[in-house]
């Protein structure tokens, strides 16, 4: 097989095997002459991307470890800028994976939508989890499922997933501008896990409607680290930002008095077109698909 690095070399027997282990664990590599073990080979010690993913996808055809196949290799396409194979990828064989290996094909698939600028299909998507949520269906009924980031493995909760999974829909809804349904999504993720990058995106949701009482409240908040993560000098930098630009739009204008009629009318048509784009069943601003998920009546409108 291409690489072979760890196969026999001739004598020497247990201190081969010893050397053979311990390349698999350095590399990471599965032991083994399979496809899929020849598509890791590639990716990890090769640093042949492309050949992996040819190899992954003989992998999957051959039904050789399908769940990691299709993950490893959509992980690879995304890195080679190839989003929307990727998407195809899981929509095309995902049948053939495990239960168990479906909420995280999905979680390839937000980050994937996000990527190819698919926003209705990732809100659809993350509208679904969190019904499964709500169901109990998620984490195949336990409350916490062990994850894995750069080779280290822990703990999510339930609530936790809540919070992420809402952070990712309420900036769904600020990339089609639908800053009031981002807002009350935001604000349902920080009262289940309040966080300083999301209460940011909360505050900008409030300038862009006008709120600026409600933005700066939100935004010192962070500023003065009464939120997790408010210690990060990027998240910490970006309120500042955001706090002045709030004081910039309160602060009164110095132009003719016709400049400011003019500016009153400009902001007076964004309402308008604010409320025209708005979602008619939100009535509260408490999360529908939290408290009426199981019919789906007051859905959140794309």
């Amino acid at each position: 097989m291409e690489g072979g690095n760890w196969k026999r070399r001739g004598g020497g027997g247990g201190e081969e095997e010893k050397n053979k282990d311990l390349f698999h664990v350095i590399h990471k590599v599965p032991p083994g002459d399979s496809p899929y073990v020849r598509a890791k080979h590639l990716q990890l010690v090769e640093k042949d991307p492309d050949a992996s993913i040819l190899w992954f996808w003989k992998a999957i055809n051959a039904r050789d470890r399908v769940d990691s196949a299709l993950k490893d290799m959509v992980v690879a396409m995304k890195q080679q800028g190839r989003a929307q194979q990727a998407v195809e990828a899981i929509r095309s064989f995902r049948h053939l994976c495990t239960k168990q290996a479906q909420q995280s094909l999905d979680n390839l698939l937000i980050d994937l939508y996000k990527k190819c600028g698919m926003i209705d299909e990732q809100i659809k998507l993350l509208k679904q989890k969190l019904h499964m949520i709500f169901l109990g269906e998620a984490f195949n009924g336990k409350t916490t499922k062990t994850a894995r980031s750069h080779g280290k493995k822990f703990q999510i909760s339930i609530k936790q997933e809540s919070a992420r999974i809402l952070g990712n829909l309420g900036w769904a809804y600020m990339q089609k501008n639908n800053y009031s349904a981002a807002e009350a999504v935001y604000r349902k993720a920080q009262m289940i896990e309040p966080d300083a990058n999301k209460a940011c995106n909360l505050g900008l949701c409030l300038i862009k409607q006008g709120k600026f009482d409600e933005a700066r409240e939100v935004l010192e908040d962070v500023v003065q680290c009464k939120l997790p993560s408010s210690g990060d000098a990027k998240i910490v930098k970006k309120a500042e930002e955001l706090m002045r630009e709030v004081d910039d739009r309160r602060r009164p204008s110095t132009s003719a008095a016709l400049d400011v009629v003019l500016g009153i009318e400009e902001e007076i048509m964004e309402r308008i077109e604010l409320v025209m784009n708005e979602w008619s069943p939100f009535r509260s601003r408490r999360l529908p698909i939290f408290e009426e998920i199981s019919t789906f009546r007051d859905q959140i409108a794309c």
